[in-house]
């Protein structure tokens, strides 16, 4: 009999909260994390907006440990933190203890700094924890020893599909009875001059530079790109009679996960949503659940021209019509995207929405796209029927990476 495994910890660090109960009342409310960028490497960038944390991780953490990790993984770090204590600080056989944990970018602001360092002070300036600090693993590998976990340390890399993939590697760690317990999310912090100038140049990210609050409009027919953001998402996956035993609540229950992949672009989704309507479909098997089961779907929803039709389509082809009767959210209108992050803080949202019966709106969507004939929620929280008790949360990355993460309240 498969191991059932259900959600005992959340933490987030966004650009909308320092936690997850100011983010989750931010996001009910409707509140924008996008601003103008002030800092004077933004000047001369086409897109000069984002959504940034409004924590200093030097205030939080311990400082010595925070200068020997990257902006990346101090976010990450963080929501573990908060995520770990609101699972009541387990104490458990660390070699019954796993993290699946990742970022799509990583340590780029590390990069970037030992680079300036190197040319204008010379090698000798360079910091010798430079590379742990860059390593594509650092964040895992830091949250691993934060909780002292033994059973194993994982760090998927599939770009914006991250840490949603590091739900699916934590769900299936516990069931195949590696661990009793997996921190699992991710992170990202990669808002500098770099990074945006990239995006830019692929003519990916927003330029409304003078409006940052309606900038990312999911579904909006006047969407123009999404807009970059930083934080991170942590989840405490926990087997469910470890977790009973425990006498922890407990949040609602990881249901099922599917993947698939594109092999279609590296950069561009599949236009009909194949490879997405594939994951959702896997998912929705994995849980054992039909498509009128879903009540609701927090969308993968970039703000991106293409990128939104194709996961209409994909939603459409994976749910028929039944689609007709769910409601689907865009949060990134709110957050920006995290990128790496992503997954998991628009997991917390997800499992927070069935929770507590409400979705948080989509903001800036006054003209919907035509041709994306799906109900959002807008203008306010939508309540859901009490009877609702599944929900999708959706995330693709560049390459063609497709993850879907099923939800129930029981």
């Amino acid at each position: 009999m498969s191991r059932r495994v259900v959600v005992t910890g959340l933490g987030a660090l966004t650009p909308i909260g320092k936690n997850v109960s100011e983010t989750w009342t931010n996001a009910l409310a409707g509140k924008s994390g996008i601003i103008k960028i002030s800092q004077p490497w933004a000047e001369g960038l086409a897109a000069q907006i984002a959504g940034l944390v409004t924590v200093d991780p030097f205030e939080v953490l311990d400082r010595v440990s925070a200068r020997r990790m990257d902006r990346s993984t101090q976010l990450g770090v963080i929501a573990v933190k908060e995520a770990w204590v609101d699972a009541g600080s387990p104490d458990i056989n660390k070699e019954r203890l796993g993290v699946f944990f990742g970022t799509g970018i990583g340590g780029l602001t590390t990069v970037l700094e030992q680079y300036d360092i190197l040319n204008s002070r010379g090698p000798d300036r360079v910091n010798p924890l430079t590379v742990p600090m860059i390593m594509p693993n650092s964040a895992a590998a830091m949250v691993g020893l934060e909780v002292g976990a033994r059973a194993g340390v994982h760090s998927p890399v599939s770009a914006c599909a991250t840490s949603a993939e590091a739900i699916a590697g934590a769900l299936e760690m516990i069931r195949n009875n590696r661990a009793d317990i997996v921190v699992a999310g991710g992170t990202e912090a990669c808002v500098n001059r770099l990074a945006i100038a990239a995006f830019a140049s692929m003519r990916a990210l927003s330029t409304k530079n003078n409006e940052p609050q309606i900038a990312s409009r999911p579904y909006d027919i006047d969407r123009d790109g999404f807009v970059m953001g930083e934080g991170a998402g942590a989840l405490i996956l926990e087997e469910e009679e470890h977790a009973l035993k425990r006498g922890v609540k407990i949040y609602g229950v990881v249901s099922g996960a599917g993947m698939s992949s594109d092999g279609y672009h590296i950069a561009a989704p599949e236009p009909e949503g194949a490879g997405a309507s594939r994951a959702m479909v896997a998912a929705l098997n994995d849980a054992n659940a039909k498509a009128t089961d879903v009540a609701h779907v927090n969308a993968h929803a970039t703000s991106t021209p293409v990128g939104d039709i194709a996961e209409y389509k994909a939603m459409k082809s994976a749910l028929g019509n039944a689609l007709d009767n769910v409601v689907v959210t865009a949060t990134k209108s709110m957050t920006g995207h995290l990128l790496g992050g992503a997954g998991a803080v628009e997991s917390v949202f997800t499992i927070m929405g069935l929770k507590e019966g409400l979705i948080p709106p989509t903001l800036n969507l006054k003209n919907q796209d035509p041709e994306i004939k799906i109900n959002v929620a807008k203008d306010e929280p939508y309540k859901l029927s009490a009877n609702a008790n599944f929900a999708l949360n959706n995330s693709f990355g560049f390459g063609g990476h497709n993850v879907c993460i099923a939800f129930s309240k029981n």
